[in-house]
């Protein structure tokens, strides 16, 4: 069975999984495998973040649907019970930066948050404005990273970033592409400009990554992003009902979820992947990838290999 795409033009098909029940080929609700977190440094001071983190597109963009929003609070607590960090969001998601907000506010410890969101317009004007009022929209006393969406505008928004980052107003700064969209001018920005962060797409299907952006990322000391880590579900679509391959227990996996995404956390370029999900089994079974044991560089080539023999 096929792990649910979480896109609202499916949730006719969600509702016909989740009556199906647990009985998928592969899957597994275990939060987390045993071992220590895995984590990665950060660049400058060398803080660690955790590999898994969340991802909020479409997800958490319910507006005020209340019942919608009590189960987004549910996700949340779910991903710091099993130790997650790093929420990202960005203007562009619709209501899911005020839907974070209301999460957080609800939640007894967030103390462990690692927020971040982007810059999505035009102008300096338009977004300082914006920038403050996702602030808001969270509840933070500041963002720990703030991104340019997509590229939009960069040339205007890096300079206030830098100077923000500069007054302690936001603590690292990034740029973001999604669908390996204009990886020339990513790449131009990697190595000339005074970024902390960058955030583009990788997955198993999806590999081009490898051959410039992230070695330039591991060059330039910059901490990566992984967007569309499980490319909307599409990956569990490729291998079906298969079940994971006996050897998937000597990197700890104990579902297709945490196969795909150890699969992008080993990578040594990588610092975190951002999975988005509405379901808490989802979630627990995300951050099940940031527990126990990686590949190394021979196990990456068998999982490859493995996902494209199917």
């Amino acid at each position: 069975m096929k792990r649910p795409d979480p896109h609202p033009n499916r949730r006719a098909i969600l509702a016909g999984l989740v009556a199906l029940g647990a009985a998928s080929i592969g899957r597994s609700t275990v939060a987390a495998a045993a071992g220590p977190r895995l984590t990665r440094p950060l660049p400058t001071i060398g803080e660690q973040l955790p590999v898994i983190g969340m991802g909020s597109w479409i997800t958490f963009d319910v507006g005020d649907d209340a019942a919608a929003r009590a189960q987004r609070v549910e996700v949340l607590r779910a991903f710091f019970d099993a130790g997650g960090a790093l929420v990202d969001c960005s203007p562009m998601y619709l209501s899911a930066q005020e839907v974070i907000g209301h999460c957080l506010a609800r939640l007894p410890d967030t103390s462990a948050l690692f927020a971040a969101t982007k810059v999505w317009t035009m102008t300096r004007a338009l977004g300082i404005q914006q920038m403050e009022a996702s602030r808001r929209l969270w509840g933070v006393e500041r963002f720990d990273l703030m991104q340019v969406h997509n590229l939009l505008d960069w040339e205007t928004h890096l300079p206030t970033l830098i100077e923000w980052k500069a007054q302690g107003r936001v603590r690292y700064i990034g740029v973001t592409t999604s669908h390996g969209r204009r990886r020339d001018e990513l790449e131009r920005i990697m190595a000339g400009q005074p970024i902390d962060f960058v955030q583009f797409t990788y997955n198993m299907a999806d590999r081009e990554a490898e051959q410039r952006l992230l070695p330039l990322a591991a060059e330039r000391g910059l901490a990566v992003i992984i967007n569309r880590p499980l490319r909307r579900g599409a990956l569990f679509e490729m291998v079906g009902n298969s079940p994971l391959p006996d050897w998937a227990g000597e990197i700890d996996c104990a579902n297709w979820a945490q196969f795909f995404l150890k699969f992008i956390v080993s990578h040594p370029a990588v610092t975190c992947a951002i999975p988005a999900t509405s379901r808490v089994d989802h979630m627990r079974e995300n951050m099940g990838a940031a527990y126990g044991r990686l590949p190394d560089a021979e196990m990456r080539k068998r999982m490859v290999q493995y996902v494209e023999s199917v």
